[in-house]
């Protein structure tokens, strides 16, 4: 299969360390973006990189970008992608957004903005709405947005793995998984020493 664009995101200061995690994987293109590092590959790619990167918070397959200066500028951007190439109307969706810069202020409203240029696009073209799950969608949408400019994304992650119930208790202020590993890698450890946690409680 053709290989395409992927984003990872993770931590500020952790790009480097998944940067080599991600070549480690066989990537191409890979280049350090601010709390993210991109790169090129295949599908088989795709899920190793959810499998195995522990520096990694998300991983997007981006779709498009674009620039917009009012939020119908932004709807009308949204409602004009083939989402038929990404879902069916059966399928349930979710939005997630970020936004940044004096344009846009209101994430949340983005969010909402994004969901009805959807459900308008299949009203239109099925004559239903596809329906909203926030907690298990088939489809999850990364909406990211600073100043004018637009990357709308695929969510190919869904719950990060800190949230997806394997623990059965936490303590008042666990450590994120992905920052833990991160401090790890940035120590230099053999894993053939003896390793002591000076942050163990």
């Amino acid at each position: 299969m053709d290989n395409f664009n992927i984003i990872a995101t993770t931590f500020f200061g952790l790009e480097g360390v998944l940067s080599e995690e991600i070549k480690a994987l066989g990537a191409q293109n890979v280049k350090i973006l601010t709390r993210a590092v991109s790169f090129t590959g295949n599908n088989t790619l795709l899920y190793k990189a959810n499998y195995f990167l522990r520096t990694a918070l998300k991983i997007l397959v981006p779709i498009t970008s674009f620039s917009a200066y009012n939020d119908k500028e932004f709807y009308d951007y949204l409602y004009k992608i083939n989402w038929q190439d990404y879902m069916a109307v059966t399928d349930t969706f979710a939005v997630d957004c970020t936004a940044s810069g004096p344009i846009f202020t209101h994430s949340k409203y983005l969010a909402l903005k994004c969901k009805d240029a959807i459900a308008d696009y299949f009203r239109s073209k099925k004559g239903r709405r596809p329906d909203v799950d926030t907690q298990y969608p088939d489809l999850r949408i990364n909406v990211h947005v600073h100043n004018a400019q637009v990357n709308i994304s695929l969510d190919s992650t869904g719950i990060p793995m800190s949230k997806r119930g394997y623990k059965t208790r936490q303590t008042e202020a666990p450590v994120n998984e992905v920052l833990a590993s991160g401090i790890l890698k940035l120590t230099g450890w053999d894993m053939s020493t003896p390793l002591v946690d000076p942050m163990c409680g």
